[in-house]
């Protein structure tokens, strides 16, 4: 990508730069050639060239980096989190229920915001297709381990531990499938999830045991003794579970039609594999192969 747009020039380039200055004295030529006409700038390279796939667009209107959630542990020098989990995106087709459940939330609870990207979820509100693209078209995550500090000697133990034990992984369907409330464990934020409780739940309780193994040989605090698997959309300052809860629960009774099937399934997604964050370095742990 930098080769891309320095192509298309930067800040500076050698036409801007001072020429040499011309050798003056008796050596100097009577008649020096003229100089070549400038080329032709290249045109503007198109916007799609220079933005992922994946890109967002401009958001700096919607008030990112505002708030910010805060680590449960202070950084260190020479310390790096470590993150296990399976990725999650939200397929298109629950995408527009679910903005509208968030849409009803919001109007209720205020000062939620968009997980990881932390842009208030009330300037998203009045735009339904950037609410969808936006707050649930990222990848969410399901943890498999807590989000804990490791020195740099650790990581390729810990990488290799975990590759060991969760390379071989059969396909297998997760149902997301109950609205949750979570408050993370000094209360400072509370999270608007999705909980998963049927399908899935058997496979991914025994990967979390097998990332607790690991965990447990570097001397690391392993997962809650009844993990929850879940995605969270949106949190908000502080413990307002109490608030949230009534909220939902009152959103969901609204929507009588739809009581059933939310009961039994929100969405689902296939398994894809399990990935490992470490600092700013993502290792694919397995990955499932395509169908």
């Amino acid at each position: 990508m930098d080769a891309l747009r320095a192509s298309y020039g930067g800040s500076s380039s050698d036409s801007d730069s001072d020429p040499d200055p011309s050798p003056t004295g008796a050596d100097s030529p009577p008649n020096p050639a003229p100089s070549p006409p400038p080329a032709d700038p290249l045109p503007p390279p198109p916007l799609s060239l220079l933005n992922p796939p994946n890109h967002l667009g401009t958001l700096g209107h919607l008030q990112t980096g505002q708030p910010n959630r805060l680590r449960s542990f202070p950084h260190v020098e020479g310390n790096y989190a470590l993150h296990v989990y399976i990725p999650v995106f939200i397929p298109q087709t629950a995408k527009t229920g679910l903005a509208h459940f968030l849409k009803k939330v919001s109007s209720y609870v205020p000062g939620l915001h968009v997980v990881d990207i932390d842009i208030p979820l009330d300037t998203l509100c009045n735009d339904d297709l950037r609410l969808e693209n936006v707050a649930l078209g990222r990848e969410f995550h399901i943890s498999l381990g807590r989000t804990v500090p490791i020195r740099v000697h650790q990581i390729d133990s810990v990488v290799t531990m975990l590759r060991q034990k969760l390379q071989f992984q059969k396909r297998y369907w997760i149902d997301f499938t109950k609205w949750e409330v979570f408050v993370n464990d000094d209360s400072t934020r509370t999270f608007l999830s999705i909980e998963v409780t049927s399908g899935g739940l058997v496979e991914i309780t025994r990967e979390i045991q097998a990332v607790n193994n690991v965990y447990r040989l570097h001397n690391l605090p392993e997962f809650y003794k009844d993990p929850r698997p879940h995605i969270s959309l949106v949190w908000a300052f502080g413990d307002v579970s109490d608030m949230l809860r009534r909220v939902v629960a009152e959103e969901i009774k609204k929507n009588t039609s739809a009581v059933a099937a939310l009961q039994k399934r929100i969405f689902t997604v296939k398994f894809s594999g399990i990935e490992c964050k470490i600092g700013n370095k993502t290792y694919r742990i397995c990955k499932m192969p395509e169908e």
